[in-house]
C-alpha cells in the first residue's frame, strides 16, 4: 500500500535522472558552475579567484589537483569551527576514514549541501531504479534494515562537531518520518561498542517485517548468522519472509555471494551495488542485470579522470566525464558539495560506457586491503611492521599480506607471511602486537576489530629462508628492480607463494 502511493514520487526522479544522463556534459557543466557559486566566497575560493572561473576549461587551468595531504591543514581547521574555509559556513559533521601517509585517520567534511544533494539523494536515486526495474515490489510495505557506524573518535572537538563513520551521519541526520519504517532504533544503530551493540540489533530486528536491508556486505553477513542463530533457522526468510533486496556498498560482494546464495531464497533475493564513500555518492547499479556502476549525473559532484600514467604528477591531465573512452582504467578526481576541489579520492575505474556513462571499479591507486571495509594501505602495515620488529627484538626480510574471507562457521582475517632474518622468540605473540600496531595506525582496521566480532586476528605464517626471491625468479621479476607486493586485495600473490613455501 505504502509503495504504491510512493511510486509515482521515485518514478519522476528516475525520469529526470535519464535526462540528465543523457547529456552528461550538459549535467555536468551545470554541476560545476553551482559547486564554483558556493565556493566563490571561501577561503580557498578567495586564493584561487573562484569570482573569474566561468567555465570548466578556466577551472581546470586555475584550480590543482591535490590529495588528502594536501588539504588537511584547511579540513582541521574547518575541524576546530573555522567557518568559510572549503565551503561556505561552518561544517559540524566530518566522515572518519582511514588515514594517509600523514595521519592515522582523515577527516571528510559532510556539509548540509552534501547529505541533501549527494548522499540522501544518492539513496533515493538507488530506490527510484529499483522500484523502476520491479514494479511488484512491496518495498515500503515493511522495514527498512539500516546497518550503520558510530561517532566514535579519538579527537578533542569544539561544541557541536560530530566526527565519526559516514553512515553515523547519515543515521542522525535523516529525515525522523525514515525512522518508522526503519530498524533499529537510532540509540542502537549509533552504538559505538559492538559487544554490546550485535546483541541489541538482532533483538531489535529479528520479530520486524523487513523487506530491505543497507550496509556493508561482510558486516552484515555476521549479523544475518547471529538472527538466524538466534531463531534456529538456516534461511534468513525463514526470519524475514517479505525481505527482497540487498542495497550494498562499501566492499566487494564478490568474495561473499556465495555465502549470501546459502542463507537466502534465490527466487526472493534480490542486490543492487552502490558507490558510497566518505567523500561522497557516486554512482549505483541501474540494471539489475550488469554490475556496472552508472555515474549520478546530477549530483552535488563533478568528475574528472586522470589516467593511470600520469598519476602521482603535480598537475596531472584530468579529463571530464563527456571526454574519457571506453575500456580505459582511470583514477577518480572529485570536486564536490563537501568541499573537496579536484581531489584525487584514491579509487580507480574502468570506463565500460560513455553514453550513459558507466564504470567498474578497478582498485586504489595503491596496494591495499579492502576485503572487510578496514582500508588497510601500505603504509599502514609498513609503520606497524617496524613497530613491531623493533618491540620484538626481530628482523624481517620481506612479507606480504592478504585476506582470508568468511567461511560458513568462521571470521575473515588476513594473513601475513613474513620471512626473517632474525625471528622472534614467540610467533604468537609477534602476531598480537603485530594486530596492536596495526589498530594503532589504521582508524578503519581498528574499528573492525573492535570487540574481534566481525574481523578476526591476523594469521602470521612464517616463510622460509630465501622464498620471496624464489618466487621473484619464478615469476620472472627477481633483480635490482624487485617488487614483493607488500598488501594484496584478493590471494592471487599469496596462494602461490605458500605452495612455494611448502616445498
Amino acid at each position: 500500500m505504502i509503495t504504491s502511493l510512493l511510486r509515482p514520487l521515485f518514478a519522476h526522479r528516475y525520469k529526470t535522472w535519464r535526462e540528465a544522463a543523457s547529456n552528461i556534459e550538459n549535467a555536468q557543466r551545470l554541476q560545476l558552475a553551482r559547486l564554483i557559486s558556493k565556493g566563490v566566497g571561501t577561503l580557498y575560493g578567495e586564493r584561487l579567484h573562484f569570482n573569474s572561473i566561468d567555465r570548466y576549461e578556466t577551472f581546470r587551468r586555475r584550480v590543482p589537483v591535490v590529495g588528502y595531504e594536501q588539504m588537511r591543514p584547511l579540513i582541521m581547521r574547518m575541524v576546530n569551527g573555522e567557518q568559510d574555509i572549503l565551503w561556505p559556513g561552518r561544517v559540524f559533521r566530518f566522515a572518519q576514514s582511514s588515514g594517509t601517509s600523514d595521519g592515522k585517520s582523515k577527516y571528510v567534511p559532510v556539509t548540509a549541501d552534501s547529505l541533501r544533494y549527494n548522499h540522501y539523494r544518492g539513496g533515493f536515486d538507488t530506490v527510484s531504479h529499483y522500484l523502476h526495474a520491479y514494479d511488484k515490489s512491496r518495498l515500503f510495505d515493511g522495514r527498512a534494515f539500516i546497518l550503520g557506524g558510530s561517532f566514535s573518535n579519538e579527537l578533542e572537538l569544539a561544541p557541536g562537531v560530530r566526527v565519526g563513520d559516514l553512515s553515523a551521519s547519515l543515521i542522525d541526520g535523516i529525515n525522523p518520518l525514515v525512522n518508522l519504517i526503519r530498524v533499529p532504533k537510532k540509540k542502537v544503530a549509533l552504538m559505538s561498542d559492538w559487544t554490546e551493540k550485535l546483541p541489541l540489533l538482532v533483538e531489535g530486528s529479528m520479530n520486524a517485517n523487513v523487506t530491505n536491508i543497507s550496509g556493508v556486505p561482510s558486516w552484515f553477513l555476521t549479523v544475518l548468522k547471529k538472527i538466524m542463530e538466534q531463531k534456529g533457522v538456516e534461511n534468513i526468510h525463514d526470519v524475514w519472509p517479505n525481505l527482497e533486496v540487498f542495497f550494498h556498498g562499501g566492499i566487494s560482494m564478490e568474495p561473499y555471494r556465495a555465502q549470501y546464495r546459502r542463507i537466502t531464497n534465490a527466487q526472493k533475493m534480490r542486490y543492487m551495488e552502490t558507490y558510497n564513500a566518505s567523500e561522497g555518492f557516486f554512482a549505483i547499479q541501474t540494471d539489475p542485470e550488469s554490475h556496472w556502476l552508472e555515474v549520478i549525473p546530477d549530483g552535488g559532484i563533478f568528475y574528472e579522470f586522470v589516467p593511470l600514467d600520469q598519476i602521482g604528477e603535480d598537475f596531472p591531465d584530468a579529463l571530464p566525464s563527456w571526454k574519457v573512452e571506453p575500456g580505459v582504467t582511470y583514477a577518480l578526481v572529485i570536486t564536490s558539495s563537501n568541499g573537496l576541489w579536484r581531489y584525487v579520492l584514491g579509487d580507480t575505474v574502468t570506463i565500460q560506457q560513455v553514453s550513459p556513462l558507466k564504470f567498474t571499479i578497478a582498485g586504489r591507486t595503491k596496494h591495499f586491503i579492502n576485503a572487510f571495509g578496514e582500508e588497510l594501505m601500505v603504509y599502514n602495515a609498513e609503520r606497524a611492521m617496524a613497530a613491531t620488529c623493533a618491540k620484538m627484538g626481530c628482523d624481517v626480510v620481506n612479507y606480504t599480506a592478504a585476506p582470508v574471507y568468511a567461511g560458513d562457521n568462521s571470521r575473515g582475517c588476513h594473513q601475513w607471511l613474513v620471512e626473517f632474518a632474525n625471528r622472534p622468540e614467540s610467533l604468537d605473540e609477534f602476531a598480537v602486537v603485530l594486530d596492536k600496531n596495526l589498530q594503532s595506525e589504521n582508524s578503519d582496521y581498528q574499528a573492525k576489530r573492535s570487540g574481534d566480532i566481525f574481523l578476526g586476528p591476523p594469521i602470521v605464517s612464517e616463510a622460509k629462508n630465501g622464498l620471496f626471491d624464489r618466487w621473484l625468479a619464478n615469476t620472472g621479476k627477481l633483480g635490482g628492480q624487485r617488487k614483493v607486493p607488500r598488501l594484496c586485495p584478493d590471494r592471487r600473490f599469496i596462494d602461490p607463494m605458500l605452495e612455494l613455501n611448502a616445498v
